[in-house]
C-alpha cells in the first residue's frame, strides 16, 4: 500500500515528510536535518576513532600484563559525559565504553 502525503499548504492540514504545515517551516527543518546529518556523519567518525585509540590503550594494557578494562578511568569517562551532559550523558557514555571493548 503505497503512502500519499498532502502538501504542506494543503487543506486538509496533513503534514509532509517533514511534519510541517507550511513551506517556509519544511524549508528550515531540510535544512536542519541536512546539517544534522552531517554532524551525525562526524560524530560516527569519531566514535571509529575513539574505537581505534581504545584498541591501542587495551593492547598496550594487555600486552605488559594489565587487564583490558580499566575500572577507575571508565568511571572518570562516566562522570565527565555525566557532568557535561547530565544523566543520559552517563548513557551514552556506557554505549561508546560498550563499542569500545574486546576490539583487541
Amino acid at each position: 500500500m503505497a503512502l500519499t502525503t498532502s502538501s504542506p499548504s494543503s487543506p486538509s492540514g496533513s503534514a509532509d515528510a517533514t511534519g510541517a504545515r507550511t513551506a517556509e517551516a519544511a524549508g528550515t527543518i531540510e535544512g536542519a536535518r541536512e546539517r544534522i546529518d552531517a554532524l551525525d556523519d562526524r560524530i560516527i567518525g569519531l566514535i571509529q576513532e575513539r574505537m581505534a585509540v581504545s584498541a591501542v590503550i587495551q593492547k598496550a594494557r594487555i600486552e605488559s600484563g594489565g587487564r583490558r578494562v580499566h575500572t577507575s578511568r571508565e568511571n572518570e569517562i562516566l562522570g565527565n559525559y555525566s557532568r557535561a551532559l547530565g544523566k543520559p550523558g552517563a548513557s551514552l557514555a556506557l554505549k561508546l565504553l560498550e563499542l569500545s571493548r574486546g576490539r583487541v
